[in-house]
Protein backbone atom coordinates (compact mmCIF):
# COMPACT_ATOMS: atom_id res chain seq x y z
CA UNK A 1 0.00 0.00 0.00
CA UNK A 2 1.37 3.18 -1.74
CA UNK A 3 0.70 6.45 1.34
CA UNK A 4 0.96 9.98 -0.31
CA UNK A 5 3.60 10.83 1.72
CA UNK A 6 4.44 15.27 1.47
CA UNK A 7 7.96 15.32 2.04
CA UNK A 8 10.79 14.66 -0.72
CA UNK A 9 11.29 11.11 1.24
CA UNK A 10 8.31 10.07 0.28
CA UNK A 11 9.14 7.85 -2.85
CA UNK A 12 12.26 6.46 -0.40
CA UNK A 13 9.90 6.05 2.51
CA UNK A 14 7.05 4.07 0.61
CA UNK A 15 10.36 1.92 -1.36
CA UNK A 16 11.50 0.90 2.39
CA UNK A 17 7.96 -0.18 3.72
CA UNK A 18 7.44 -2.42 0.94
CA UNK A 19 10.23 -3.65 1.26
CA UNK A 20 10.46 -4.41 4.70
CA UNK A 21 6.41 -5.63 4.33
CA UNK A 22 8.08 -8.36 1.74
CA UNK A 23 10.36 -9.56 4.12
CA UNK A 24 7.18 -10.46 6.55
CA UNK A 25 7.81 -7.37 8.68
CA UNK A 26 4.19 -5.95 9.67
CA UNK A 27 3.90 -2.96 8.15
CA UNK A 28 2.17 -1.01 11.39
CA UNK A 29 5.08 -1.39 12.73
CA UNK A 30 6.42 1.67 10.35
CA UNK A 31 3.71 3.69 8.88
CA UNK A 32 3.00 5.87 12.68
CA UNK A 33 6.53 7.11 12.63
CA UNK A 34 7.28 7.14 8.85
CA UNK A 35 4.23 9.56 9.01
CA UNK A 36 5.52 11.43 12.10
CA UNK A 37 9.05 11.50 10.09
CA UNK A 38 7.50 13.15 6.66
CA UNK A 39 5.23 15.47 8.41
CA UNK A 40 8.70 16.81 10.14
CA UNK A 41 10.55 17.36 7.12
CA UNK A 42 8.14 18.77 5.18
CA UNK A 43 8.33 21.79 7.95
CA UNK A 44 11.76 21.60 8.91
CA UNK A 45 13.81 20.26 5.82
CA UNK A 46 11.52 20.59 2.27
CA UNK A 47 14.57 20.97 0.24
CA UNK A 48 16.19 17.76 1.17
CA UNK A 49 15.65 14.07 0.09
CA UNK A 50 18.90 12.26 1.78
CA UNK A 51 19.11 11.16 5.41
CA UNK A 52 21.97 13.60 7.51
CA UNK A 53 23.16 13.53 10.83
CA UNK A 54 21.53 16.79 11.24
CA UNK A 55 18.16 15.37 10.45
CA UNK A 56 18.05 12.61 12.68
CA UNK A 57 19.27 14.64 15.73
CA UNK A 58 16.96 17.18 15.27
CA UNK A 59 14.03 14.49 14.94
CA UNK A 60 15.06 12.46 18.01
CA UNK A 61 15.91 15.55 19.98
CA UNK A 62 14.81 14.15 23.63
CA UNK A 63 13.54 17.40 24.10
CA UNK A 64 11.05 17.72 21.66
CA UNK A 65 9.74 13.85 22.47
CA UNK A 66 7.49 13.34 24.86
CA UNK A 67 9.77 10.14 26.01
CA UNK A 68 13.13 8.78 26.08
CA UNK A 69 11.39 5.70 24.19
CA UNK A 70 10.12 7.82 21.65
CA UNK A 71 13.56 8.95 20.96
CA UNK A 72 14.80 5.53 20.61
CA UNK A 73 12.00 4.34 18.54
CA UNK A 74 12.70 7.78 16.16
CA UNK A 75 16.60 6.64 15.52
CA UNK A 76 15.51 3.19 15.40
CA UNK A 77 13.24 3.99 11.94
CA UNK A 78 15.67 6.80 10.90
CA UNK A 79 18.49 3.82 10.96
CA UNK A 80 16.00 1.57 8.38
CA UNK A 81 15.50 4.18 6.14
CA UNK A 82 19.18 4.82 6.10
CA UNK A 83 20.05 2.16 5.72
CA UNK A 84 17.36 1.59 2.91
CA UNK A 85 18.79 4.56 1.09
CA UNK A 86 22.36 3.44 1.30
CA UNK A 87 21.45 0.22 -0.60
CA UNK A 88 19.69 1.93 -3.18
CA UNK A 89 22.83 4.40 -3.71
CA UNK A 90 22.48 7.07 -1.82
CA UNK A 91 24.89 8.63 0.85
CA UNK A 92 22.32 8.67 3.63
CA UNK A 93 24.35 8.93 7.51
CA UNK A 94 25.32 5.69 9.00
CA UNK A 95 23.62 5.43 12.11
CA UNK A 96 24.94 3.10 14.41
CA UNK A 97 24.01 1.26 17.77
CA UNK A 98 25.78 4.38 19.71
CA UNK A 99 24.50 7.25 18.41
CA UNK A 100 22.43 8.41 21.29
CA UNK A 101 23.02 7.59 25.10
CA UNK A 102 21.58 3.88 25.86
CA UNK A 103 18.20 3.35 26.29
CA UNK A 104 17.65 3.55 30.18
CA UNK A 105 15.15 0.69 32.01
CA UNK A 106 11.85 2.11 32.77
CA UNK A 107 10.66 0.36 36.17
CA UNK A 108 6.97 -0.94 35.91
CA UNK A 109 4.49 0.33 38.06
CA UNK A 110 2.48 -2.41 39.77
CA UNK A 111 -0.74 -1.74 41.35
CA UNK A 112 -2.54 -2.57 44.10
CA UNK A 113 -5.70 -4.46 44.22
CA UNK A 114 -7.74 -1.46 45.61
CA UNK A 115 -5.74 0.92 43.07
CA UNK A 116 -6.80 -1.54 40.03
CA UNK A 117 -10.80 -1.37 41.28
CA UNK A 118 -10.08 2.55 41.51
CA UNK A 119 -8.52 3.08 38.17
CA UNK A 120 -11.04 1.41 36.19
CA UNK A 121 -13.54 2.66 37.59
CA UNK A 122 -12.63 6.22 36.45
CA UNK A 123 -11.89 4.26 33.00
CA UNK A 124 -15.34 3.12 32.97
CA UNK A 125 -16.78 6.71 33.62
CA UNK A 126 -14.64 8.31 31.27
CA UNK A 127 -16.30 9.88 27.95
CA UNK A 128 -19.74 9.34 29.45
CA UNK A 129 -21.25 11.62 27.20
CA UNK A 130 -20.61 9.10 24.28
CA UNK A 131 -21.69 5.25 25.46
CA UNK A 132 -19.75 3.60 22.98
CA UNK A 133 -16.43 5.45 23.05
CA UNK A 134 -16.82 4.87 27.05
CA UNK A 135 -17.73 1.40 26.52
CA UNK A 136 -14.74 0.65 23.94
CA UNK A 137 -12.09 2.28 26.57
CA UNK A 138 -12.83 -0.17 29.57
CA UNK A 139 -13.23 -2.76 26.76
CA UNK A 140 -9.41 -2.07 25.71
CA UNK A 141 -7.80 -1.24 29.04
CA UNK A 142 -9.51 -4.33 30.62
CA UNK A 143 -8.51 -6.61 27.54
CA UNK A 144 -5.32 -5.33 28.13
CA UNK A 145 -4.79 -5.85 31.70
CA UNK A 146 -7.03 -9.65 31.84
CA UNK A 147 -4.58 -10.76 28.65
CA UNK A 148 -1.29 -9.28 29.16
CA UNK A 149 -1.76 -7.85 25.89
CA UNK A 150 1.00 -5.59 24.68
CA UNK A 151 -0.57 -1.88 24.10
CA UNK A 152 -0.79 -2.16 19.99
CA UNK A 153 -1.65 -5.39 20.46
CA UNK A 154 -5.36 -4.42 21.23
CA UNK A 155 -5.31 -1.31 19.10
CA UNK A 156 -4.56 -3.48 16.11
CA UNK A 157 -6.98 -6.32 16.93
CA UNK A 158 -9.63 -7.53 14.21
CA UNK A 159 -13.26 -7.95 14.46
CA UNK A 160 -12.65 -11.37 12.90
CA UNK A 161 -10.43 -12.72 15.01
CA UNK A 162 -12.66 -12.76 17.96
CA UNK A 163 -15.29 -15.94 18.64
CA UNK A 164 -17.44 -14.38 20.97
CA UNK A 165 -19.04 -17.87 21.81
CA UNK A 166 -15.84 -18.88 23.20
CA UNK A 167 -13.79 -16.10 24.32
CA UNK A 168 -11.00 -17.04 22.05
CA UNK A 169 -9.25 -14.62 19.92
CA UNK A 170 -6.18 -14.54 18.08
CA UNK A 171 -2.88 -12.23 18.35
CA UNK A 172 -1.76 -11.30 14.80
CA UNK A 173 1.97 -11.11 13.75
CA UNK A 174 2.60 -8.89 17.18
CA UNK A 175 6.37 -8.36 17.98
CA UNK A 176 8.61 -10.83 16.67
CA UNK A 177 6.04 -11.86 13.90
CA UNK A 178 4.94 -14.58 16.46
CA UNK A 179 1.33 -15.12 16.48
CA UNK A 180 -0.76 -16.43 19.29
CA UNK A 181 -4.40 -18.00 20.09
CA UNK A 182 -5.62 -16.14 23.89
CA UNK A 183 -8.92 -16.84 25.82
CA UNK A 184 -10.88 -14.19 27.70
CA UNK A 185 -12.29 -14.79 31.08
CA UNK A 186 -15.75 -15.61 31.51
CA UNK A 187 -16.50 -12.02 32.61
CA UNK A 188 -14.09 -10.52 29.68
CA UNK A 189 -16.10 -12.33 26.96
CA UNK A 190 -19.87 -11.19 28.57
CA UNK A 191 -17.99 -7.23 28.73
CA UNK A 192 -16.68 -7.34 25.23
CA UNK A 193 -20.04 -9.33 23.67
CA UNK A 194 -21.89 -6.54 25.25
CA UNK A 195 -19.67 -3.99 23.62
CA UNK A 196 -19.63 -5.76 20.12
CA UNK A 197 -23.00 -5.45 20.00
CA UNK A 198 -23.02 -1.60 19.87
CA UNK A 199 -19.59 -1.38 17.79
CA UNK A 200 -21.28 -3.66 15.16
CA UNK A 201 -23.96 -1.21 14.78
CA UNK A 202 -22.12 2.06 14.57
CA UNK A 203 -19.29 0.19 12.63
CA UNK A 204 -20.61 -2.23 10.45
CA UNK A 205 -18.16 -2.79 7.89
CA UNK A 206 -14.78 -2.14 10.08
CA UNK A 207 -12.26 -4.57 10.14
CA UNK A 208 -11.06 -3.27 13.89
CA UNK A 209 -12.17 -4.60 16.87
CA UNK A 210 -11.14 -0.80 18.54
CA UNK A 211 -12.56 1.81 15.37
CA UNK A 212 -11.68 5.17 16.22
CA UNK A 213 -13.98 8.14 15.66
CA UNK A 214 -12.68 8.00 12.12
CA UNK A 215 -12.62 4.37 11.84
CA UNK A 216 -8.87 4.24 11.77
CA UNK A 217 -7.88 2.97 14.93
CA UNK A 218 -7.50 3.95 18.70
CA UNK A 219 -4.58 6.60 18.57
CA UNK A 220 -1.81 5.39 21.08
CA UNK A 221 -0.62 9.10 22.60
CA UNK A 222 -5.24 9.61 23.40
CA UNK A 223 -5.24 6.43 24.81
CA UNK A 224 -1.80 7.34 26.72
CA UNK A 225 -3.41 10.35 28.20
CA UNK A 226 -6.72 8.96 29.03
CA UNK A 227 -5.02 6.08 31.00
CA UNK A 228 -3.01 8.72 32.76
CA UNK A 229 -5.46 11.16 33.98
CA UNK A 230 -7.77 8.05 34.99
CA UNK A 231 -5.08 7.16 37.02
CA UNK A 232 -5.41 10.56 38.40
CA UNK A 233 -8.57 11.00 39.14
CA UNK A 234 -8.56 7.66 41.37
CA UNK A 235 -6.00 9.30 43.52
CA UNK A 236 -8.24 12.22 44.85
CA UNK A 237 -6.26 14.80 46.63
CA UNK A 238 -2.64 13.76 45.99
CA UNK A 239 -0.60 16.33 43.91
CA UNK A 240 0.09 15.29 40.31
CA UNK A 241 3.94 15.85 40.57
CA UNK A 242 3.91 13.34 43.57
CA UNK A 243 2.33 10.57 41.75
CA UNK A 244 4.23 7.71 40.07
CA UNK A 245 4.65 7.38 36.35
CA UNK A 246 2.71 4.97 34.93
CA UNK A 247 2.72 3.35 31.37
CA UNK A 248 -0.42 1.61 29.95
CA UNK A 249 2.08 -1.07 29.21
CA UNK A 250 2.14 -1.62 33.03
CA UNK A 251 -1.42 -3.26 32.91
CA UNK A 252 0.66 -5.89 31.09
CA UNK A 253 2.80 -6.17 33.74
CA UNK A 254 0.55 -6.48 36.65
CA UNK A 255 -1.17 -9.34 34.08
CA UNK A 256 2.59 -11.15 34.49
CA UNK A 257 3.11 -10.63 38.30
CA UNK A 258 -0.74 -10.99 38.97
CA UNK A 259 -0.67 -14.73 37.39
CA UNK A 260 2.71 -15.23 38.88
CA UNK A 261 1.61 -14.78 42.42
CA UNK A 262 -1.51 -16.56 42.04
CA UNK A 263 0.59 -19.55 41.29
CA UNK A 264 2.62 -19.26 44.39
CA UNK A 265 -0.50 -19.33 46.02
CA UNK A 266 -1.51 -22.47 44.34
CA UNK A 267 1.39 -23.99 45.04
CA UNK A 268 2.18 -24.39 41.79
CA UNK A 269 6.09 -25.05 40.70
CA UNK A 270 7.34 -22.06 38.89
CA UNK A 271 9.93 -23.89 37.12
CA UNK A 272 7.61 -25.69 35.35
CA UNK A 273 4.66 -22.78 34.79
CA UNK A 274 6.95 -20.35 33.39
CA UNK A 275 6.90 -22.01 29.63
CA UNK A 276 2.99 -21.45 29.85
CA UNK A 277 3.49 -17.55 30.97
CA UNK A 278 5.84 -17.23 27.85
CA UNK A 279 3.63 -18.60 25.65
CA UNK A 280 0.46 -17.00 26.38
CA UNK A 281 2.38 -13.80 26.37
CA UNK A 282 4.55 -14.32 23.02
CA UNK A 283 7.60 -13.95 24.55
CA UNK A 284 10.78 -15.18 21.98
CA UNK A 285 12.37 -16.44 25.03
CA UNK A 286 12.12 -17.49 28.62
CA UNK A 287 14.50 -14.97 29.64
CA UNK A 288 11.91 -12.15 29.45
CA UNK A 289 9.25 -13.94 31.39
CA UNK A 290 11.89 -14.79 34.29
CA UNK A 291 12.15 -10.89 34.34
CA UNK A 292 8.54 -10.49 36.13
CA UNK A 293 9.84 -13.08 38.88
CA UNK A 294 12.12 -9.83 39.81
CA UNK A 295 9.52 -7.75 40.17
CA UNK A 296 7.73 -10.01 43.24
CA UNK A 297 8.32 -9.13 47.29
CA UNK A 298 11.27 -11.02 47.62
CA UNK A 299 9.39 -12.91 50.35
CA UNK A 300 7.56 -14.45 47.88
CA UNK A 301 10.57 -15.27 45.33
CA UNK A 302 12.60 -16.91 48.02
CA UNK A 303 9.73 -19.11 49.19
CA UNK A 304 8.51 -19.97 45.32
CA UNK A 305 12.06 -22.16 45.82
CA UNK A 306 13.18 -21.66 42.29
CA UNK A 307 15.41 -23.60 40.40
CA UNK A 308 18.12 -20.91 39.79
CA UNK A 309 20.95 -22.89 39.17
CA UNK A 310 19.33 -24.81 36.16
CA UNK A 311 17.77 -21.37 35.04
CA UNK A 312 21.01 -19.81 34.69
CA UNK A 313 21.89 -22.62 32.23
CA UNK A 314 19.26 -21.72 29.66
CA UNK A 315 19.25 -17.94 30.69
CA UNK A 316 22.95 -16.77 32.01
CA UNK A 317 21.80 -13.46 32.24
CA UNK A 318 19.42 -13.95 34.87
CA UNK A 319 20.53 -13.96 38.58
CA UNK A 320 19.58 -14.51 41.87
Amino acid sequence: MSIDFKSRFAEDINGMIELFVSLGYAENTYIPRAKSFDSFCTEHFPESDVLTETIVRKWADPKSTSTPSVAHSRIAFARCLSDYQQVIGKNAVQIKNNFTTKKSMFIPYIFTDDELTALFKAIDSYDSNDRLLSLMHSVYFRLTYTCGLRPREGRNLKRGDIDLKTGEFRVESSKHHISRLLIMSDDMRSLAEYYTNLRDISYPDNSLFFPGKKGNGLNDGSLLRIFKECFKESKPGIPERLLPSVRIYDLRHQFATTTLNRWLDQGRDLNTMLPYLQTFMGHTSLSSTMYYIHLLPENLVKSAKIDWDRMNKVIPEVVE
